[in-house]
């Protein structure tokens, strides 16, 4: 029976956690870096899509799953994935419900193309480095989907930021409910949850963010990206020392999730 080296965290509370923790801080960092510092959208999408391309080097070069690693290459996705969107909606003014739309057909892309290749869209088990490319080409595609996702919630939709994360919150919540009560596929529901957490940071990020005149809890996005640059480095922390983090799989257990 064939054992090979996880280089995936199992998908597990902790996860989530450190999920949405690490799309909230994309969110205040690119802003930070993009508004703040007055880098600009364009600008900062290329220095962050190099680091993006930097950091998956280390992880495509990784024999095993290393969390500081793999969260270093989640947060470049969510960060790049940030200003990508901003620049697609406002630089080029597409607007947030035209720019979704266009990275929602992307998404829906890379996935199809990644099960006509691989015949499976597991994230429990993947064997191959072309399955290992269309994971993170679907992590940055669902990033930067979630962030235009979010700000038109917070922006266009008339909820506002406390009012976006609610719903996302709620649709997460009902996520949940089906992955315990119902028999949809894991893979599904997982790629749901992925891209569903990453406007809920989106609109968390902003409500941490922007003044109280403007509904925010005027937190800044430097305040606010260091509180949760803290908290996730923690979080990295906790994960590298668990004594059951994940280290192989058998070949047997691809039947875990629907699909695999």
């Amino acid at each position: 029976m064939q054992t090979i080296l996880k280089k995936l965290p199992e998908v597990t509370l902790l996860f989530w956690v450190m999920k949405i923790c690490a799309t909230t801080l994309g969110e205040t960092a690119g802003d930070l870096l993009a508004q703040t510092l007055n880098v600009g959208y364009g600008m900062s999408s290329t220095i962050l899509l190099g680091l993006f391309l930097a950091v998956l080097l280390g992880q495509l070069s990784a024999r095993r799953y290393v969390p500081a690693l793999y969260w270093a290459v989640i947060l470049a996705t969510s960060t790049a994935g940030t200003t990508l969107s901003d620049y697609m909606d406002r630089t080029l003014g597409l607007g947030y419900a035209t720019g979704a739309a266009i990275l929602g057909a992307l998404l829906l892309a890379v996935l199809g193309l990644w099960w006509a290749s691989e015949k499976s869209l597991s994230v429990s088990d993947i064997q191959t480095r072309r399955g290992e490319l269309f994971y993170w080409a679907a992590i940055l595609v669902s990033n930067t989907l979630g962030t235009a996702l979010g700000d038109f919630l917070a922006d266009d939709s008339g909820l506002g930021f406390g009012g976006g994360a609610l719903l996302i919150g709620s649709l997460l919540a009902v996520v949940m409910l089906a992955y315990y009560f119902t028999g949809i596929s894991r893979v599904l529901l997982f790629w749901v949850a992925f891209v569903l957490t990453r406007p809920f940071g989106a609109t968390f990020g902003d409500l941490l963010t922007k003044p109280v005149e403007k509904n925010g809890l005027g937190f800044g996005t430097q305040g606010s990206s260091l509180l949760l640059l803290v908290l996730l480095v923690g979080l990295v922390v906790y994960a590298s020392l668990r004594p059951d983090r994940p280290t192989s799989v058998r070949s047997s257990e691809r039947a875990e999730y629907p699909g695999a």
